[in-house]
């Protein structure tokens, strides 16, 4: 087995692209990163690829596991073809050591996952937990006929009035954060520059948000999906997400790509309804 770690994130791109390309949907977190980190145009926080941890491990006939980490995040993996070997996460791991990295913790498919933390924890004398059980869902065709409620637009700055208590809303929801409004608005301001962040609106009213992210070759992410609390239970999720995935699609997309936390049926209901199908599950584990 052969540790490989990169420097150079062309390259690690360049070794690493087709073999994650392989499952499009399931690598989409590790897959939009590089695509990021490749073409270096946007190096706002931990898209600068100064302090990434770009990692492989290979045999005679290629890669079989790729690792990367965009710090303060956590490491992401993906056996490739989706065959797990002991032996090669303790490769892994030993590189890891040698590398001077700390893994604060993974996020992968259930049982890499799994696997990677029993391995972890045990070479580096360390514990472990489980933060979130995720679930990968792709739609290739938004469901027909669902009623839907508002009309969907782009956010612009003039949302700044209010959508900076939204994003902490979302965070609080997703990561259970305590929401507090940040002095410096670029964060913020970044979300809405980007030209993928959309509102749906029902009488003029913002209602609901969602944002298109990591464009890769035929897939497209859905994520920051959020409806303040005095606006839900009105179907504004459903429409909002629907509409969303209908763009993205019609922009020439095949499919859209998201996560959910399994502890909320709801929006596993709602994203179902739509016409997400399951690909996989995942696991966040954080170290300790």
């Amino acid at each position: 087995m052969e540790f490989k770690h990169y420097d150079d994130i062309k390259l690690f791109f360049f070794d690493t692209f087709d073999i994650l390309i392989r499952h499009e949907s399931q690598n989409l977190i590790p897959l939009g990163n590089i695509i990021i980190g490749n073409e270096g145009t946007d190096k706002t926080g931990w898209r600068d690829t100064t302090n990434w941890f770009m990692a492989t491990v290979s045999d005679e006939n290629g890669i079989n596991l790729t690792a990367v980490m965009t710090p303060p995040h956590n490491l992401t993996l993906y056996a490739t073809d989706n065959k797990i070997d002991d032996s090669v996460l303790t490769c892994l791991v030993t590189g890891i050591l040698e590398s001077d990295f700390v893994i604060p913790g993974v996020m992968s498919e259930n049982a890499l996952a799994e696997s990677f933390a029993n391995t972890y924890s045990k070479i580096c004398n360390r514990k472990y937990s489980i933060r979130k059980k995720q679930r990968i869902y792709e739609l290739l065709q938004v469901t027909p006929n669902i009623p839907l409620v508002g009309s969907l637009r782009m956010a612009g700055e003039p949302d700044m009035s209010f959508f900076p208590y939204w994003l902490e809303g979302f965070k609080s929801d997703c990561f259970g954060l305590t929401p507090k409004i940040k002095n410096d608005m670029s964060d913020y301001r970044y979300h809405i520059a980007s030209g993928k962040m959309y509102f749906l609106e029902d009488n003029g009213i913002p209602v609901s948000m969602a944002k298109i992210n990591r464009e890769m070759e035929t897939a497209c992410g859905i994520s920051y999906v959020y409806t303040p609390p005095y606006f839900r239970g009105k179907g504004y999720a459903t429409s909002c997400v629907s509409a969303l995935s209908s763009l993205a699609l019609n922009r020439g997309f095949t499919r859209c790509v998201l996560y959910t936390d399994l502890e909320n049926p709801a929006s596993n209901s709602i994203y179902q309804k739509i016409g997400y199908r399951q690909i996989c599950d995942s696991l966040e584990i954080v170290f300790y």
